[in-house]
């Protein structure tokens, strides 16, 4: 009787130690799950929290949805005065805003069409928060009129892409890029790169190029050309390439062979018109009426049109002829090559005898003074005191690829040149 009682003893006790253990795990369990479902609900939770708040939209780094946007364009003959006195500002504001505003940004170089945004309060709107006017498609300046007046410049984001580009001349380069939709200030580019080298006022009918580029854009509109990176330009039947690379911390061009292309002399003093007149010692003279020698090129150019100075040099006459050259330049380059400029409508601000200018630097404009009978700029060159033809002086280039730097131009250029064979309209 007594095993029996003690047996059954024994059974209730395993049954008590498994059921106490099944108690346990099934809690340990319960907790473990317990723990895994918070979890899951959070990550949940959280990700309908990021779609029930959507990142704000901005314009000029301001949500939009916070405010009452009204745009605008400057009119002409409107000011700064006109524009903000009609939202309701006081002409003492007005007057702050001018002052404060000088260092940042001089209000009355406000431009016509250009646009301007009123963010005015959304609750009340004729209490105005900011005014914000766009300098350019990039540059912006902000007025916070909400607390105390704050002004600042900012930027828009820009986006650069990186482009290619090729195309056969039929008129000029510029009527070229606009029939293919680029933007014709690439022409523009391949100007300056090229104006050692290629003349552009005798560009020919079938000369091509191929050029691989940066263009700028804010908010998908195209704001302007960035670097060119690679070029080839087909002239008379003659390559003539260019490729960017950086040599004595400077982004400079050299050609094929690693020769600079820049050069001694500009090819000509001013940027895209046409030759009116060649150098030739029996011309008929359009006023005169008579034969006589016309020792330089003449280039047919709207008035006011920039001129150039092709190289350093010393100002050694600033004069006026009526009976002949109008309002005219010389100056000495060196020992051998002296040029003038003639014809001038005006000198460019200071400019006077003995002052030394820049390759490239603004000595004038063209006019039609003296004996003319239409605006053009008469350019002549003189070497040894001797009348030379401009379109046949051979100028020499500037520094090429130093040797220590001709294996890493080599692997750029060869990387370029691969780059430029690939464009295939050509």
């Amino acid at each position: 009787m007594k095993i029996t009682i003690l047996k059954k003893s024994g059974k209730l006790r395993k049954f008590l130690i498994w059921a106490i253990t099944f108690i346990v795990l099934l809690q340990v369990a319960y907790y473990i799950f317990d723990q895994y479902e918070t979890k899951r609900i959070m990550k949940e939770l959280a990700k309908q929290e990021e779609v029930k708040k959507p990142e704000p939209i901005l314009l000029f780094d301001l949500p939009i949805d916070s405010f009452k946007i009204v745009p605008g364009k400057v009119r002409s003959g409107q000011n700064l005065s006109d524009i903000l006195v009609k939202q309701g500002i006081s002409m003492a504001k007005v007057d702050e805003i001018s002052k404060k505003s000088i260092l940042t940004f001089d209000v009355r170089k406000m431009k016509v069409n250009n646009p301007y945004y009123f963010f005015k309060n959304k609750k009340d709107s004729s209490k105005v928060e900011y005014f914000i006017y766009e300098i350019n498609p990039v540059d912006y300046v902000v007025y916070q009129l909400s607390d105390s007046l704050r002004i600042y410049k900012d930027k828009k984001p820009i986006i650069t892409q990186i482009k290619s580009a090729s195309g056969v001349v039929t008129s000029s380069l510029w009527n070229t890029m606009k029939a293919q939709a680029l933007d014709p200030m690439l022409a523009m580019e391949l100007s300056d790169i090229y104006q050692w080298t290629i003349d552009f006022y005798g560009i020919q009918k079938g000369d091509k190029f191929r050029v691989i580029y940066e263009e700028n854009f804010v908010s998908g509109k195209s704001v302007g050309i960035g670097r060119i990176f690679a070029a080839q330009f087909v002239h008379a039947n003659e390559d003539f390439y260019a490729f960017r690379f950086t040599q004595n911390n400077e982004d400079t061009y050299f050609d094929d062979k690693g020769k600079s292309l820049k050069k001694a002399f500009l090819k000509a003093p001013l940027k895209f018109n046409r030759i009116s007149s060649q150098f030739s010692n029996a011309r008929f003279h359009p006023v005169l009426k008579i034969y006589r020698p016309h020792h330089g090129i003449d280039y047919a150019a709207p008035t006011g049109t920039p001129v150039q100075s092709i190289s350093d040099g010393i100002v050694i006459a600033k004069a006026y002829q009526a009976g002949g050259g109008g309002n005219y330049l010389k100056i000495k380059h060196n020992s051998v090559y002296t040029t003038s400029y003639m014809h001038l409508s005006k000198f460019a601000p200071g400019i006077a005898n003995g002052v030394r200018v820049k390759q490239g630097q603004v000595i004038g404009f063209v006019g039609s003074t003296g004996l003319s009978s239409g605006p053009h700029l008469d350019y002549r060159v003189f070497m040894n005191g001797k009348p030379v033809n401009p379109l046949t002086i051979k100028s020499p280039p500037t520094e090429p690829v130093f040797e220590k730097n001709m294996a890493a131009y080599t692997t750029h250029r060869d990387s370029m040149m691969t780059k430029l064979v690939a464009i295939t309209k050509f």
